[in-house]
């Protein structure tokens, strides 16, 4: 009896402790070492170049009322429709105030028509409309240089695995850690070791696999996320069940091993019962 309990006592402890999320596992910003691992220095932030499917966001400032008027839809105020957009709080109403570019690579800006702008950063858009109304509109009266804002509105990355979501990027840079926190956080049993990055650049889609824990990540590709990445997190393997806390660990051990020392007392309660009729029966018998 007294073996069995030391076998029960260290195989739930054994298991309780391997199944104990420890700091280890889930903290950030950890020195890489053999287990974390170092990533090149390779931190590089490049402008967003427009896709197919893009919305443009462009407002167009000018001392002329009627040229504000003209094309500037949502009213002059460009900074409360800028935030509604990218607080993605407009619903539909997207069509009317953005340039969806096409299949074709072109928007249809008014009065200038088609303008490529596929596989181009808004800077470079911002400079060819500035160039192209400047040159329509210098032979009105009254004209003044005009000043082009281009944004891109809508968008977004998406997690999947642990708690799915599709999030909006409301400022130009977002971090991996960002877009972590907007998501409520990894959770205790999600796996930073490897977490997966889907991206799709000029029509290629690659998978990127990194450890969220190391301190390298902030030097590394990994630290920016771009608009339409894919977050992929997963459930540590094996820990469908786990334990997180010390007191956990004594209360399930305690708990187990009492229900097992109840388990055994009534089953050799049972042997000793049947021992002792099948004895009685073989006495009984001899005596006859």
């Amino acid at each position: 009896m007294r073996k069995f309990k030391y076998i029960l006592f260290f195989a739930i402890v054994g298991f309780a402790l391997s199944s104990c999320v420890t700091a280890r596992k889930v903290n950030y910003m950890q020195k890489p070492d053999k287990e974390i691992p170092s990533y090149a220095d390779t931190l590089s932030f490049e402008d967003y170049e427009l896709r197919i499917g893009d919305r443009l966001y462009v407002h167009v400032y000018s001392l002329n009322e009627e040229v504000m008027k003209m094309y500037n839809a949502g009213g002059t105020n460009a900074s409360t429709m800028r935030q509604q957009m990218n607080q993605g709080s407009m619903g539909g109403s997207y069509d009317l105030y953005t340039y969806l570019v096409h299949e074709d690579g072109n928007i249809d800006f008014p009065t200038i028509g088609k303008v490529f702008v596929q596989g181009k950063t808004t800077r470079e858009v911002r400079k060819e409309l500035e160039k192209r109304l400047g040159t329509l509109l210098q032979e009105l009266p009254g004209y003044s240089t005009i000043s082009v804002e281009v944004n891109v509105v809508n968008r977004s990355f998406s997690i999947i695995g642990a708690q799915s979501g599709r999030y909006m990027i409301n400022k130009e840079k977002m971090t991996i850690f960002e877009a972590l926190a907007m998501a409520g956080d990894m959770k205790e049993f999600n796996s930073r070791k490897e977490v997966k990055l889907v991206r799709e650049r000029n029509g290629i889609t690659t998978i990127k696999t990194f450890d969220a824990r190391t301190e390298d990540l902030v030097n590394s590709e990994y630290y920016y996320i771009e608009p339409n990445d894919i977050i992929y997190i997963r459930e540590m393997p094996g820990y469908s069940f786990g334990i997180n806390h010390v007191t956990t660990v004594i209360g399930v051990t305690a708990s187990t091993i009492s229900f097992g020392i109840l388990i055994y007392t009534i089953v050799q309660t049972g042997i000793n019962h049947w021992n002792k009729h099948v004895t009685n029966k073989e006495i009984n018998g001899g005596s006859k």
